[in-house]
């Protein structure tokens, strides 16, 4: 389990991340579990490409493969998954032996989406250990098997699916990730759910009521150096990997598995048809709309109407999380460049202007 520290999402959590905590217990970060699921998997499809070259890179694979599912297994065992919410969430485990989860719809609890891969028949055919291995570990430790164990026919191939979030959890959380009122914004998905504009999360510990409110901007509040605004807006790298880890699921399962997009709507998406939604709202922060104006631009007028300066556009560090207005530093964030990524894929559909 990942154990407090810095992720970089600052004043997501109710306290802060980088500081001891007020009682005897320890933080439980799940989605710096889930990126550390992650980047097991990112190291796995790595030797597996280099074992195709060199057969000595199929133990580095096992060796990944079972880091994965002890790190996804743990997850699970220590409660990070609330059945009830149908949400994962950081944990506070005190001294005592009590457990607190952290009932704060974020960015947290999506991240676990990230930590999927899937692998074909053919990929494993082409390494015969690293799939003998595969079965014999999901045969004599089935007590760390279901995260890797998955798998689903799709027309006449047949897939595995190594993923922290196992289907029916999957469902649920998109429940949250496509409504409009918690985390689907006109561009993209927020850090924070905004079910939280009326339900801010209070918890009291060690004498000290900690809040979580939702904040589509800026923080209105000094803490965790007046700097830290991941309450509300739309990040785009947390944005793209969420996108990224959909489209994994959406190869691995096809039409057989749909969601309504947005919830409300009564229309129903496969999920690579909900990641092609997610990636077009992205997209609209710097296309301009109906009424010519980029939302990116926010209130500013001169680079509304200016017909220099309205081409010339800026990679926020953030975005507001109900308008799209751009925030933060504009001279220096290149993960807010993955939009030449999205758009560049996105090339030849004629929704895109």
């Amino acid at each position: 389990m990942f154990e407090g520290g810095f992720l970089g999402l600052d004043n997501i959590g109710p306290i802060d991340r980088s500081a001891p905590l007020p009682v005897a217990g320890t933080l439980e970060q799940a989605d710096g579990t889930a990126w550390m699921a992650m980047y097991c998997l990112d190291l796995l499809e790595m030797s597996i490409t280099l074992a195709r070259h060199d057969a000595i890179y199929e133990d580095v694979a096992t060796k990944f493969l079972e880091h994965f599912a002890y790190i996804a297994t743990a997850m699970f065992d220590r409660g990070m998954w609330h059945e009830e919410d149908g949400f994962y969430y950081d944990i506070i485990a005190l001294g005592t032996g009590e457990e607190i989860p952290l009932r704060v719809r974020s960015m947290v609890g999506l991240l676990p989406l990230a930590a999927t891969i899937t692998l074909g028949r053919a990929t494993l055919d082409a390494l015969p250990k690293f799939d003998d291995h595969l079965q014999w570990f999901c045969a004599n430790k089935p007590q760390f098997a279901s995260n890797i164990a998955q798998t689903h026919v799709l027309g006449t191939n047949e897939g595995r699916l190594l993923s922290v979030v196992a289907p029916e959890r999957l469902s649920r959380l998109l429940q949250y990730v496509l409504d409009e009122t918690e985390f689907l914004s006109p561009h993209g998905v927020r850090a924070m759910s905004a079910y939280h504009r009326e339900h801010p999360f209070t918890l009291d510990l060690g004498g000290t009521t900690y809040r979580v409110d939702y904040e589509p901007a800026e923080s209105r509040s000094a803490l965790f150096g007046g700097n830290s605004n991941w309450r509300g807006p739309v990040w785009f790298p947390v944005n793209y990997i969420v996108v990224q880890g959909l489209r994994r699921f959406g190869a691995y399962f096809g039409a057989d598995l749909v969601a309504e997009c947005p919830v409300g709507s009564g229309v129903q998406l496969t999920l690579d048809e909900i990641a092609d939604e997610l990636e077009r709202r992205l997209c609209t922060l710097f296309l301009p709309g109906p009424d010519g104006r980029r939302p990116c631009f926010g209130t500013v007028e001169l680079l509304h109407r200016d017909p220099v300066l309205r081409e010339r556009l800026l990679f926020h560090e953030y975005f507001h999380g109900d308008t799209g207005a751009g925030l933060g530093a504009s001279h220096q964030t290149g993960w807010t460049g993955l939009v030449a990524d999205l758009l560049a894929r996105r090339s030849g559909r004629p929704d895109v202007r």
